[in-house]
């Protein structure tokens, strides 16, 4: 049954008038959030007053009616955000354990331009390009093997986002918070409990010269991901991220979800625990953890990216090769010291994807 405050559609009030009800027309009209945007809110509009006014024929008491419910409809439509662009990853924040290490890994094996953290002094941001980067946290609980702090995502306005979520029943902040280089943010929880970010980049973002990178574009990332359904009643079904690809290490079995975010070709993965590396189990450790948890660089060749890192002596064993994912792209994966990986990957598939087709165009060297 409709509740008070609920948002019947103005459609089916509209169709009570065609079909002379006044009556389900009244009932749904004082049971709707259409109602208090009535000038007539406390006027007694029932079927059986009505039936007093003279000289009124049901053709224009029809037409009064139908502006009425119209004026009312574009009144709840202007009242309710819109949700502003979301237009692609910020970034990934990660926990570490020993913040020199991190320095090293993500400095002189990645090729990242280290910057202050504006969000928190104790932590440092490694730049992959200059509105996205790896945060790095100190490591507060040493007994947890998580490393994931939260994954965010870039919004044209983090204040209208914050609005837009709230509308639809999300719990948000107060307010949105201001960073030291101009940046406005906010968090979330998402329906599994992990941290999600907004983050309404600077108008003059830092300039990044990133020579040492191999890439300059996070192009996905990717968390574990226990209840798919329960997911997309937030990403997709609030946030508008849409279907990008979905495989398996076996062609019947879904092990990996993506869905790029509204407005850009950047992705976020599911990583399934029915997968390999989560393996169906509930307690998973920091390694597998690290391999789920993830985020990735997109180049344009392999091979090239390959040869540079080798040369540079970049690269180490037992994560020194290049392979084919199930979803025809080159991919060569390195970890950071607390075993958070780094998937470079190939813009675009070299051949058939496993189990389904792209639905989307894959990101291209120029988005960033």
């Amino acid at each position: 049954m409709w509740q008070y405050g609920t948002k019947f559609p103005a459609r089916n009030l509209l169709g009570e008038f065609s079909r002379g009800n006044l009556d389900g027309f009244f009932a749904a009209l004082r049971m709707t959030s259409l109602f208090p945007a009535c000038a007539v809110r406390h006027l007694d509009l029932t079927p059986y007053s009505l039936l007093r006014i003279r000289g009124v024929s049901w053709l224009a008491m029809k037409y009064a009616l139908g502006f009425l419910v119209l004026a009312s409809s574009i009144a709840l439509a202007q009242s309710s955000p819109s949700r502003p662009p979301i237009t692609g990853i910020s970034h990934i924040a990660v926990y570490a354990a020993d913040a020199s290490a991190a320095q090293h890994y993500y400095v002189d094996i990645v090729g990242c331009e280290k910057g202050p953290d504006p969000e928190n002094p104790q932590g440092a941001r490694y730049y992959v390009n200059s509105t996205q980067f790896v945060e790095v946290l100190p490591l507060a609980d040493k007994s947890s093997h998580n490393r994931l702090a939260h994954l965010a995502y870039k919004t044209a306005n983090a204040e209208k986002l914050r609005l837009y979520l709230k509308s639809k029943s999300v719990e948000v902040p107060a307010s949105v918070e201001k960073a030291g280089d101009g940046s406005r943010w906010f968090n979330v929880k998402d329906p599994e409990g992990n941290t999600v970010q907004f983050v309404q980049p600077p108008a003059h973002p830092k300039v990044v010269n990133g020579a040492k990178l191999a890439g300059h574009h996070i192009i996905h990332v990717g968390m574990l991901v226990r209840d798919r359904e329960k997911e997309d009643t937030f990403y997709r079904a609030i946030l508008d991220f849409k279907p990008y690809w979905y495989g398996g290490m076996k062609p019947d079995k879904i092990d990996w979800v993506s869905q790029q975010t509204p407005e850009s070709h950047d992705w976020l993965e599911y990583m399934l625990t029915s997968g390999p590396s989560g393996g169906g189990i509930q307690d998973v450790s920091q390694k597998q953890l690290g391999v789920l948890n993830h985020f990735s660089i997109g180049v344009v060749n392999m091979q090239q990216t390959y040869d540079t890192l080798k040369a540079a002596n970049r690269l180490s064993s037992p994560n020194d090769h290049t392979q084919i994912g199930k979803d025809g792209k080159w991919q060569l994966n390195l970890f950071d010291p607390d075993g958070t990986r780094l998937e470079y990957m190939e813009f675009s598939n070299v051949q058939k994807p496993c189990c389904s087709d792209f639905t989307a165009p894959n990101p291209s060297p120029s988005e960033r």
